[in-house]
């Protein structure tokens, strides 16, 4: 059995489905569907409590205000951000999340991306 010591923070249910087709590794996904009161704070932080935690929020107002507060409650939380371009964590093209990932260590899947839409494609310049 193996102890699960890493936790990711979303905001949705397709955000934490995108993060389990690129994860290779037991992560605790944890969704906050888009809003933070209290009673859900105060829950949240018992569950965090010695756990290795990454907030990973979409690029808006709502995902901020998560963000906002994880770095006053919670401030030795890591925070990995997305491109504003994409929005959404479940918008992400898998690749990118991946490579976003192993930069905070994360083992991801080695994908092959059949769906041209998901492909991040890096241009360098031939001279």
């Amino acid at each position: 059995m193996s102890v699960i010591s890493k936790v990711i923070v979303v905001e949705g249910k397709s955000d934490k489905k995108k993060l389990q087709q690129v994860l290779s590794e037991p992560v605790h996904i944890i969704c906050t569907n888009g809003t933070m009161g209290i009673s859900k704070m105060d829950e949240m932080l018992d569950e965090l409590t010695g756990h290795n935690v990454y907030v990973m929020t979409d690029a808006d107002k709502a995902g901020k205000n998560i963000r906002s507060w994880f770095k006053r409650h919670l401030s030795e939380c890591k925070h990995i951000y997305i491109d504003p371009t994409y929005g959404e964590v479940g918008r992400c093209p898998v690749d990118y999340l991946a490579k976003k990932l192993m930069k905070h260590e994360f083992e991801v899947k080695g994908l092959e991306v059949e769906d041209e839409s998901q492909r991040v494609f890096a241009f360098s310049p031939v001279w």
